[in-house]
């Protein structure tokens, strides 16, 4: 039967593949929960390894809550919470407050029947806030009541009663009976708790009242019996078994054995203080059983809810282990299109730098190629220009030679002459005395004819460029007629050929180099045309 329940349920749960259809799977495994909470599971985790797969992070987080509620139901708190924390990122992730705000609040309840108040306290506070948020009154009522709850643990009575109507409210201004029972039920808890009986009377009255408007009579059996048990701890003994027995036949026909276990109990606990001992020992037995059977249901419950979430860790291992598997797979291939992406790139680049290197070096071929030839052609112009110039220095050299010579033979006749003419002067003939003074006047003022040196010093400075600037560095006392005799001796005359050319005696040559060497500061020893020819 259980098998047939299951599988009938896993055709419907994946048959349904749209919006609706995955409401109406979500809330077919609530109801299946209550009854089969190991198959459920095992449907929930089949559905939440199928939103994984297509990315349905909605449903991904709507199952993990449920898996969270149905461990919670269960006792076991730490793979509730696991679940819880889960559903919590994703819910987060996808900005649903609503969903969120759930999640949270029934972690709170996690951490309240897990005596963590304070952590309790905090996931109810950030439930509140989006209640708020979102304008959602049920949530809000439902969170004031588990705050409620807290200070009622806690013993804070007041707080408790402040946070309880509060809850109750919030709930009659949504207009929903189904939460405002359930506070009314809390309320006469606290009564009874306080054994102000009257008033937890009253509650429990009114709780009744609104769960049979909403036709919910599950939550109507407990009622019944907190009624009856109020009535017991009153004295009103006979009412109290009435109610007792209404909500026995209630659980009876409902199956619903926790509540027959706790009607039980509670009638025993009456027929003994009125005394009637068979009854109480009939129902005590009788609650004995129930008790019993319960822990056997809840022992096989346990053992394949157990069962299941070992079965659960352990795929859950094995899909993790095959997911680690999958993504070095995948890390490896992803490295190896990189790594030949980059080798061929390398490959690319290698080649395209190998073609722009012999690119490179053809183009410093030609350039140095260029370079040559122009090079050449600059060395051939260099040697055309030297060739020229050496030409025109030979022209030169040879107009000082030329001139040079012509005022050696100009002087030399004029010499001549003024000797000749001397001579016949000083024969005193007085018919030619006055004619020849005249002669030698004439040849006295050609001796040092400007123009003749002009022209050769122009010839020169063609031929040696910048001397004169140079020799004038080593004094600045020279004189024209200094300069003259420094040309001469720069061309190499003899002497004789000089003291002609200035028109002087030997002695009087003689006395002009030793000037010469003291202006231009020449040691003594050393040679006056040698340090000329140096310059």
């Amino acid at each position: 039967m259980h098998r047939a329940i299951f599988l009938i349920v896993i055709w419907f749960l994946f048959s349904s593949t749209n919006a609706y259809g995955q409401d109406k799977q979500l809330f077919a495994i609530r109801s299946l929960s209550q009854k089969h909470p190991d198959s459920a599971l095992i449907i929930l985790k089949k559905l939440h390894a199928k939103a994984v797969d297509e990315g349905n992070t909605a449903t991904e987080g709507a199952c993990l809550h449920q898996m969270g509620q149905i461990c919670y139901n269960q006792g076991h708190y730490a793979q509730a919470i696991d679940f819880y924390q889960r559903a919590d990122k994703l819910f987060s992730t996808l900005g649903n407050k609503n969903f969120l705000a759930v999640n949270l609040g029934e972690m709170g309840v996690l951490y309240y029947y897990n005596k963590q108040l304070g952590k309790s306290r905090a996931m109810y506070n950030k439930a509140l806030v989006i209640y708020k948020q979102n304008h959602n009154l049920k949530g809000q009522a439902e969170i004031f009541g588990n705050i409620g709850h807290l200070y009622e643990k806690r013993r804070q009575y007041d707080s408790a009663f402040y946070y309880q109507n509060l809850a109750l409210k919030t709930y009659t201004n949504a207009n929903y009976k189904q939460g405002a029972a359930k506070i009314y039920e809390n309320l006469g808890s606290i009564y009874e708790d306080l054994a102000k009986f009257d008033s937890a009377y009253t509650c429990f009255k009114h709780s009744l009242q609104l769960y049979r408007e909403e036709n919910n009579e599950i939550a109507s059996i407990e009622v019944i019996n907190n009624l009856g048990d109020i009535l017991r701890k009153t004295g009103k003994y006979k009412e109290s078994i009435v109610q007792s027995h209404r909500a026995m036949t209630l659980a009876g026909q409902t199956g619903n054995i926790y509540q027959l276990a706790a009607c039980s109990k509670d009638l025993g606990k009456t027929y003994e203080l009125i005394n009637r001992m068979d009854s109480a020992y009939h129902y005590a037995e009788l609650s004995r059983k129930y008790s019993l059977e319960i822990y056997s249901i809840d022992g096989v419950k346990q053992t394949a809810f157990l069962q299941v979430l070992y079965d659960i860790d352990k795929k859950s291992d094995e899909i993790v282990r095959l997911n680690n598997i999958r993504k070095i797979n995948r890390i490896i291939a992803f490295a190896a299109v990189v790594i030949g992406a980059l080798l061929i790139i390398l490959v690319i680049v290698i080649f395209s730098r190998q073609r722009l290197k012999i690119k490179d070096q053809n183009a410093l071929a030609k350039q140095k190629e260029a370079q040559h030839e122009l090079m050449q052609l600059e060395i051939k112009n260099q040697q055309l220009e030297e060739e020229s110039l050496k030409q025109q220095l030979d022209v030169k050299s040879r107009e000082l030679s030329a001139h040079t010579l012509n005022l050696i033979k100009n002087n030399q006749l004029l010499e001549h002459l003024r000797s000749t003419l001397q001579a016949m002067v000083k024969e005193d003939k007085r018919d030619q005395k006055k004619q020849m003074q005249q002669v030698i006047v004439q040849i006295n003022e050609s001796f040092n004819h400007e123009q003749h040196w002009k022209e050769f010093t122009n010839a020169f400075e063609q031929v040696h460029q910048q001397f004169f600037d140079n020799i004038k560095k080593h004094s600045g006392e020279l004189t024209s007629t200094d300069m003259r005799l420094i040309a001469l001796l720069r061309i190499n005359l003899g002497s004789a050929d000089i003291a002609t050319l200035l028109g002087i005696s030997t002695d009087s040559l003689r006395v002009s180099r030793y000037r010469l060497r003291k202006k231009l500061n020449i040691p003594q020893g050393d040679n006056l045309t040698a340090f000329i020819q140096s310059l």
